[in-house]
């Protein structure tokens, strides 16, 4: 009897737990934006037999349940707590790496030879086309080293990168891996996020201006203002931890000449910096307005001078940097391009042409590059 009286009690209890849940999920109502992690949220989907056969409803019915569910910021919290406790080093694809560093992981049989062949013979094809310089930058985890735990594996990207610069020829490829590997013991990457800093940057702005022999000294790290002190990332939001925030810095230089930024062909701007962001958990959005298919930017210095720049967001805070040595510069990022690359990019050409910059960062690189001609 004490048996029986037991599975019943239990029954109840979950039974109680799930009505709670459920009720909770009812009065809560769907979100559509989720600014812990910074992402959309997944719809209630629409049922259909097809759909259902087909097992897509279940499918998008599962995402839809784990995006929604009551209270799911608090539960990565106790999820990563109670890891933590069982002694585990990496949480939902996040090494807890030393000095409150959160690190990214990028597992080595994620990215194959046949993935880097494809996308390097792509990047190829658009550096002999135009005469383009490579920078790709390293994560993290190829960096930060000595702040990973022990025996914590990670895609070899120096290996990678050797690969692009014999495929691309050495005249294209700018090395940022030196540069950065040189100044790993400063604040070169985040803490919380999966961006390099304003830092990181300004040296491989240093590393791209000494290739093209443009003068190196127009910037002053020491110098540089805060925008916010509030920061914390998309790697925090994958554990959600109380960590100390990061903070946001930008060169003042940036700042000190008008520009005239338009983003999509109509939203004009007098700044590539929207302080707004500052506001939102997306304080990253600071550089550039976040992410655009098309931004031009016109400066205030009139050499004549343009450049078009293929990138994906590592680039938004090293844009800036270039200002002084353009009068115009067009970015572009191909997640939000829809049409064909080298047929706009000679819309865009002067007749004195210009200067063409590829800057993403090796894993963006590896799964997002793609164009049509």
């Amino acid at each position: 009897m004490n048996e029986k009286k037991s599975s019943i009690l239990t029954i109840v209890f979950l039974s109680s737990v799930i009505l709670i849940f459920m009720l909770a999920d009812l009065i809560q109502g769907d979100r559509l934006f989720s600014e812990t992690e910074n992402k959309m949220l997944a719809s209630r989907p629409k049922f259909s037999w097809d759909a259902l056969f087909r097992g897509k409803y279940t499918e998008d019915y599962e995402k839809y349940l784990t995006d929604q569910f009551v209270g799911r910021e608090k539960w990565i919290t106790i999820k990563t707590c109670t890891d933590i406790a069982l002694g585990r080093q990496e949480i939902n694809g996040v090494y807890l790496g030393t000095d409150d560093y959160l690190i990214e992981r990028h597992l080595p049989e994620t990215y194959s030879l046949v993935q880097e062949i494809k996308k390097i013979s792509l990047l190829e094809k658009l550096v002999q086309a135009w005469d383009a310089d490579v920078m790709l930058v390293p994560t993290a985890d190829n960096i930060l080293t000595d702040k990973l735990p022990a025996n914590a594996p990670c895609y070899d990207q120096v290996s990678f990168l050797e690969r692009v610069e014999q495929q691309v020829g050495a005249g294209h490829y700018v090395d940022v891996y030196t540069v950065l590997r040189q100044h790993a013991e400063e604040e070169i990457y985040y803490r919380t996020d999966h961006h390099w800093t304003t830092l990181g940057a300004f040296y491989g702005y240093q590393a791209w201006a000494e290739k093209r022999g443009e003068s190196e000294g127009k910037y002053d790290p020491a110098v540089m203002e805060t925008a916010t002190e509030d920061f914390l990332g998309t790697l925090h939001s994958k554990v959600n931890l109380n960590v100390r925030p990061d903070v946001i810095r930008y060169f003042p230089e940036t700042v000190s000449r008008p520009l005239k930024v338009t983003y999509d062909l109509k939203t004009v701007r007098e700044s590539c910096y929207e302080e707004s962001y500052l506001e939102t958990k997306n304080k990253y959005g600071f550089f550039l307005d976040d992410n655009h298919g098309i931004v031009e930017i016109e400066t205030d210095y009139h050499n004549g001078k343009t450049l078009f720049v293929i990138k994906d967001s590592y680039a938004n805070c090293f844009i800036p940097l270039l200002i002084p040595d353009y009068e115009k510069i067009y970015v572009m990022d191909l997640r939000y391009f829809n049409g064909r690359l080298f047929q706009f990019m000679k819309s865009c050409e002067p007749e004195e042409g210009m200067d063409v910059l590829v800057l993403y960062n090796c894993i963006h690189f590896l799964e997002n590059f793609t164009y049509l001609e």
